[in-house]
């Protein structure tokens, strides 16, 4: 995989999901679905870096294909933090249109990885 777009943006991810989780504790008190967010928000990254030296194309999809599943949890707990007010609509917007991006891009490497079955 290497040096790669999908690698670069889901570590930049992860460290704005990190940012807003010290901001959730230290300013909102809210310390349960930030956490859930924290876990499933820096697992893309950590799941598309193990996927790095996959031991099988198959592995490599398959591990692509969780973080895929972590960052669709990650939307869901950010729309979560947003229409019970933990996030205002700026910071959601921001973290929501990173995320939707990883998921595409995802989406579009699995479809492109996986072996064309007739």
């Amino acid at each position: 995989m290497g040096k790669s777009i999908l690698k670069d943006k889901s570590y930049a991810f992860s460290l704005l999901v990190i940012s807003r989780y010290k901001i959730l504790i230290s300013d909102k008190k809210e310390f349960v679905i930030s956490k859930q967010f924290l876990r499933s928000g820096t697992a893309i990254g950590a799941l598309i870096r193990e996927a790095e030296f996959a031991e099988s194309k198959k592995d490599f999809v398959h591990k692509l294909s969780i973080a895929l599943k972590e960052a669709n949890e990650t939307l869901y707990w950010m729309e979560l933090m947003k229409d019970s007010d933990y996030l205002n609509n700026q910071s959601f917007e921001n973290l929501y249109s990173r995320c939707r991006e990883l998921v595409a891009m995802l989406v579009s490497t699995i479809k492109t990885a996986k072996p064309k079955n007739n």
